[in-house]
């Protein structure tokens, strides 16, 4: 999408703290962290939410888990990390394009916040 601000930022059009690429992911730190480890990790292609996941694109999703754990890895995680994707308005969702937030280096509740 044109007008999409991760599809900017994943075609280098709007700049961004990289953290991993590939052909099918693109992820990068968060400009408002939550935590002191917030990586946004997105999809390529524009998916509007976790809504319109379908079996055309569900591939995609497997592999930014991969890309998640391979991240971790590499920051060296081991003492946990948690994942999260807003899907919609009422659950939080500030940009419409499917992303998935991975959070680390404090604690963190449940039922958070």
């Amino acid at each position: 999408m044109d007008n999409c601000l991760f599809c900017k930022i994943a075609r280098g059009e709007i700049p961004s703290s990289k953290v991993y690429e590939d052909e099918t992911v693109f992820a990068f730190n968060d400009i408002d962290p939550q935590a002191p480890v917030h990586i946004l990790i997105i999809p390529k292609e524009h998916i509007k939410s976790a809504a319109e996941i379908n079996e055309s694109n569900s591939a995609v999703v497997a592999h930014i888990f991969e890309t998640a754990a391979k991240i971790a890895k590499d920051k060296g995680l081991d003492d946990g990390f948690r994942i999260v994707s807003n899907c919609g308005d009422s659950a939080g969702q500030s940009v419409k394009h499917l992303h998935f937030h991975l959070l680390s280096g404090r604690d963190f509740t449940w039922p958070p916040g």
